[in-house]
């Protein structure tokens, strides 16, 4: 299980990298990573590269989770990095120490049962059908578990191709609020960075 989650989040990281690499210069000018807080990237306070840069700063023995001392967190969704931070941080009024990384997002792990007590103030709607969601099913400990996903955009951009033969790029900076069978009583709350490159006429690759 951990090669597959090494695997996946190597994968996502490259990707994403490749995508902010086409952003211009003067976006990323002068950031350095290590002084981007994880508080910052939850609440979509990044663009995309900027976070891209960030998430690809985590992982090593001078990266950002061992300057930090972040402890990685063994549990079982090959979809999700998780870590404890050694002291608690204060995300849509509620506090936690836990932080997860999936392909494009960072969220925070926070204890509260129903995603709705944090999606409601921000917005955010299920996206997943009624009769989806409300198919019960039971978590590893017994309870029921309700299906929760959904996003707002806070930021789309599109960068067309700045010359002939160039590529352009589509970020799209979302709230993103759910939750996951792996880890009942729990919301993931937290902030997606996308991007899509494009070819000189704008259309995806």
């Amino acid at each position: 299980m951990k090669a597959v989650r090494a695997s996946v989040g190597l994968s996502a990281a490259l990707a994403l990298a490749m995508g902010s690499a086409t952003l211009s210069a003067q976006d990323t000018e002068d950031f350095d990573p290590m002084t981007v807080s994880e508080a910052d990237a939850i609440g979509c306070r990044l663009d995309a590269a900027q976070y891209n840069g960030f998430a690809l700063s985590v992982s090593g023995p001078d990266g950002i989770a061992a300057t930090r001392k972040w402890r990685k967190i063994r549990q079982p969704n090959a979809f999700l990095e998780e870590y404890e931070l050694p002291a608690p941080i204060t995300v849509a009024d509620h506090a936690t120490r836990r932080i997860a990384f999936s392909a494009n997002a960072l969220v925070a792990v926070l204890d509260l049962a129903d995603p709705n007590a944090v999606a409601a103030p921000e917005g955010v709607t299920n996206a997943v059908g009624d009769a989806a969601a409300a198919m019960v099913r039971l978590a590893p400990e017994g309870s029921a578990f309700r299906k929760f996903m959904g996003e707002r955009v806070l930021v789309d951009r599109t960068e067309p191709a700045a010359q002939d033969g160039g590529f352009g790029t589509h970020e799209i900076v979302a709230r993103t609020i759910s939750n996951v069978v792996t880890h009942p009583g729990k919301t993931l709350y937290g902030c997606s960075y996308r991007i899509e490159m494009l070819d000189g006429e704008g259309n995806p690759l």
